[in-house]
């Protein structure tokens, strides 16, 4: 069984690996959403003849997405970008801006989903998917969720369609597996570098679905000092 992890945990190991070890941010999110994505297309049974849609928040977890987004396309697969945020005023900055950059020079379908205008269409997407993928909200998150993000999570579940939340199921605390107003109730969780302390703790099991633990190329030695 592989080791888990806190949300704090979570967060040295990443500093730890950029400052340390000189491993750039931007590489480590390359490879989570490089091996999300290999867990996306595991779910879907003809990728070329499947349409995906995936939320991103604002954050890295919604970094993690784009990057997902871009390598789907590249299989063959019909993508639909839904962004927690409006772009014009709060573009994600760092490593998530650098791949969100990415996939609108691409010309990947992005829609605004931060008023009840845009989680609306967002809705009518989402029931027309082969699979919902869930990079809005990530470990970092302690309190309770707000809008747009909740409106999402509460639209994902109604969508009645497989999930594949990424590194953790939005809206689920990493360390005690506490549902944070609204969780996304996943069909598969796709986390990096090892499960989080609260997938087996409290409403944790209910919303992780099947865990697969993605490496993302943190050095071995950093993570058996940790």
């Amino acid at each position: 069984m592989p080791r888990a992890w806190t949300r704090e945990q979570m967060r040295e190991l990443d500093r730890r690996a950029i400052e340390d070890y000189g491993l750039p941010g931007v590489v480590l999110m390359e490879n989570a959403g490089r091996g999300a994505a290999e867990v996306a297309l595991e779910m879907l049974d003809d990728p070329c003849a499947r349409r995906v849609v995936l939320l991103c928040g604002r954050g890295n977890n919604g970094g993690d997405g784009f990057v997902i987004a871009r390598h789907l396309h590249n299989a063959g697969v019909g993508v639909r970008l839904v962004s927690a945020f409006d772009r014009n005023r709060a573009d994600p900055r760092g490593d998530a801006g650098i791949h969100l950059r990415v996939v609108e020079r691409m010309g990947l379908s992005l829609l605004d989903a931060e008023d009840d205008a845009g989680c609306a269409r967002a809705a009518a997407l989402m029931k027309e998917a082969d699979l919902i993928v869930d990079a809005l909200l990530g470990t970092g998150l302690s309190g309770d969720v707000r809008d747009p993000c909740l409106s999402l999570i509460r639209l994902i579940n109604a969508a009645d369609r497989p999930v594949l939340a990424v590194d953790i199921p939005s809206g689920l605390d990493a360390n005690t597996g506490v549902v944070l107003r609204a969780a996304v109730r996943a069909t598969r969780t796709a986390t990096f570098a090892g499960p989080k302390v609260g997938f087996t703790l409290n409403e944790g099991p209910a919303h992780t679905g099947l865990v697969t633990v993605v490496d993302i190329g943190m050095p071995r030695e950093l993570l058996d000092e940790a």
